[in-house]
């Protein structure tokens, strides 16, 4: 996972837009913290929308 919040942002919305149903399953199967990607992306004012399935 990119530590860069920008890049990360980029990054998990691909695999959300791509392959996943939702961050839950992301994290799951990447075994990475919910806690720690929506934090690192709340630092940049995105915040995870569950019905669109992608940080905005």
């Amino acid at each position: 996972m990119p530590k860069d919040p920008v890049m990360l942002l980029s990054y998990v919305n691909t695999q959300l837009r791509d392959f996943y149903s939702s961050l839950s399953a992301l994290c799951e199967d990447k075994q990475c913290s919910i806690e720690e990607i929506t934090a690192k992306l709340a630092g940049i004012d995105y915040e995870y929308d569950a019905a669109r399935n992608q940080f905005v």
